[in-house]
């Protein structure tokens, strides 16, 4: 299994970065690159524990569909998200929160396996761990722009209007 790791620095509240990295409709800005959409149940708004989105995105020229579920929760310091169905094998992407001073620190591990034995261990190492380290990356970006600036408050408006983040 194939392991990703990114930090980003983010000099905005914990709490606003976590709920920004939980956001459906901030995923899709973030994903514009692979001209992802959301499709299925949930389209917009906060995910919570137990709940699935699809995602359909263009990778490698190839559209594919992508099914995760929150399967882990503890706001406002962590959640996981796991692959349902999709392209790979297995796929699961923690996500951490901590705050030292003002700063958050918002860290992405993201395991995943293909299919196919050897040959996909193969193209994990040579194409995937590079190509979905630059998805997280730019994830990681946004969230940041979207944290930092008035932004957010696009995003999270039900938050917005009884917080203070």
């Amino acid at each position: 299994m194939a392991t990703i790791e990114v930090f980003t620095r983010i000099n905005a509240p914990q709490e606003r970065c976590f709920y920004l990295a939980l956001s459906v409709d901030l995923h899709a800005v973030s994903a514009s690159q692979t001209q992802e959409e959301i499709i299925g149940d949930i389209r917009s708004g906060l995910l919570r524990l137990g709940d699935s989105v699809t995602f359909r995105a263009r990778h490698f020229g190839v559209w594919q569909r992508l099914t995760s579920k929150i399967t882990e929760f503890e706001a406002p310091a962590f959640f996981c998200d796991e692959m349902q169905q999709g392209a790979f094998r297995s796929m699961r992407h923690e996500h951490h929160f901590t705050s030292v001073d003002s700063v958050t620190v918002m860290r992405d591990v993201f395991q995943f396996e293909s299919p196919l034995g050897w040959l996909g261990k193969l193209v994990d190492a040579l194409v995937l761990k590079r190509y979905l380290s630059r998805f997280l990356e730019e994830r990681g970006r946004v969230v940041k722009h979207y944290a930092e600036t008035d932004a957010w408050r696009e995003v999270l408006p039900e938050i917005a209007r009884h917080s203070e983040l």
